[in-house]
């Protein structure tokens, strides 16, 4: 008997994986029982089938959205999301778990992922394969990547994402310090050099220790030189000098040559 009703089992769980597999509409998959929907799901996610993992998941959050799969499958939608590159649906998605379930042990994957899809959309691929500069583009999605996972090693130092959350923030930092260098150098070019103070004095106190901030260092010395502003120059100069006393031979020689660059109005 408990053969036969072993083997009745099997048949039923074998008919209901063929209909999941068939299904291509989410009415179709509203009939399939919820624990069934999960086991395909996590099948369809491990053997990298992310579009028909979503489908599933996505009708799982309709049909059953207090079931007791339902944060995991939030969670899966998220990750999910992601990998399929759709990544402005992944952060609404994560905004959304965060909302529902405030108290989750994984909330700090919730940031971790939020940082990565931010991080993400920052990115240019193809122009990383052309070795574009990509230094003076919209900061937008840097800021708020940076933000997440400075939140993620503040409010779970012991998370296991802390670690990777802080080289990626190494990362970021000097992605923005960059940014703001470029601008400086624009402000240069075109004489604003009121904006390139401004805009250096701003790295000093976001970027102190990025080296896009020790190049803005001299247009800070050229502004205030241009102005005719002695005083601040040699205050300028003091930082410089302190600079070039903690850096590696080889890089004083690249600085150097920087310095007389800017120096020569170059």
């Amino acid at each position: 008997m408990k053969l036969r009703l072993h083997s009745l089992l099997v048949t039923c769980g074998i008919v209901s994986s063929l209909l999941i597999g068939c299904t291509s509409t989410k009415t179709e998959l509203s009939r399939i029982p919820e624990i069934e929907l999960h086991q395909k799901a996590q099948t369809e996610l491990e053997n990298g089938n992310i579009k028909s993992a979503i489908t599933i998941l996505e009708a799982m959050d309709k049909n059953y959205p207090f079931g007791p799969y339902s944060q995991q499958v939030q969670l899966d939608l998220i990750y999910a999301y992601y990998k399929s590159g759709d990544l402005p649906l992944a952060v609404v998605s994560i905004d959304r778990f965060l909302k529902l379930n405030p108290t989750s042990q994984n909330i700090d994957w919730a940031i971790y992922m939020r940082g990565l899809s931010n991080m993400a959309q920052d990115d240019n691929m193809i122009q990383g394969w052309f070795n574009v500069d990509r230094s003076d583009r919209d900061t937008e999605f840097a800021k708020t990547a940076f933000k997440d996972f400075t939140y993620l090693v503040s409010a779970f130092p012991h998370s296991p994402y802390a670690t990777d959350a802080q080289k990626r923030l190494v990362f970021l930092k000097n992605r923005l310090s960059r940014y703001q260098l470029k601008v400086a150098q624009y402000y240069t070019d075109r004489g604003a050099y009121v904006a390139v103070i401004n805009r250096t004095i701003s790295m000093l106190e976001q970027f102190p220790d990025t080296d896009s901030t020790k190049e803005a260092l001299l247009l800070m010395r050229n502004a205030y030189n241009q102005l005719g502003l002695i005083n601040e120059v040699q205050k300028v100069d003091l930082l410089i000098q302190a600079n070039l006393e903690n850096m590696p031979k080889k890089e004083q020689r690249s600085f150097l040559s920087q310095m007389t660059s800017v120096l020569n109005g170059n």
